[in-house]
């Protein structure tokens, strides 16, 4: 399958459906310069049932953006697993405006910076699609593992626009295992990987 924001099968992922679609505005006059570097993958929420069901083990993640001469952003994103770290790397294409996307490579046909201060946070609209299969998705970025009051704000306030409530929502707790594993590079990339579970008991 390919590479999404979970690491789930194309079985389990047939069983996610989307809540609404709604018109997503853009950040105002988006800078992918500004927008470039290192962020925390902190929070998300989702329609997905799948993703309803893991989201108690998931592990915060890191993006590492690079914006290119045409607007489109490269993304290399690591992962914590339970046995080390998941590594791939996507081209999110500019779509029209400036701070919107497509991922086709991860089945993200729809993907808008919806507002950012670039210092801090971000809050990222994610409409996707699997075999057919619809789902809507909201991610919240922050330049450090800590994540502040004004950014869980801004999140929050967001998601609800998209038919997103509370109880989809999962905060990502912190995790050094992509930092352990850079260190010792014991274990290869992946080009399976996405946003890990923590190994259940």
């Amino acid at each position: 399958m390919k590479s999404t924001l979970i690491l789930l099968s194309p079985a389990l992922m047939l069983l996610c459906v989307p809540t609404a679609w709604a018109e997503v505005l853009v950040q105002p006059d988006f800078d992918a310069k500004k927008f470039s570097g290192l962020w925390y993958m902190v929070a998300m929420v989702s329609d997905c049932k799948v993703f309803l069901h893991k989201k108690d083990h998931l592990l915060m993640s890191t993006q590492t953006i690079q914006a290119k001469e045409d607007g489109s952003l490269h993304y290399h994103m690591e992962f914590p697993w339970a046995d080390g770290c998941k590594r791939m790397d996507a081209e999110y294409l500019k779509v029209g405006s400036a701070g919107h996307f497509r991922a086709p490579a991860l089945g993200y046909l729809d993907v808008r910076v919806a507002d950012t201060d670039y210092s801090s946070f971000a809050v990222v609209y994610i409409y996707k699609e699997l075999e057919g299969v619809f789902s809507t998705m909201v991610q919240l970025y922050s330049r450090t593992q800590d994540l502040s009051p004004q950014a869980m704000k801004a999140f929050q306030d967001f998601y609800p626009t998209v038919g997103l409530s509370d109880d989809m929502m999962a905060t990502l707790p912190k995790s050094d295992g992509c930092r352990r594993d850079s260190i010792s590079h014991l274990l290869p990339s992946s080009d399976n990987c996405s946003l890990e579970t923590k190994e259940e008991a």
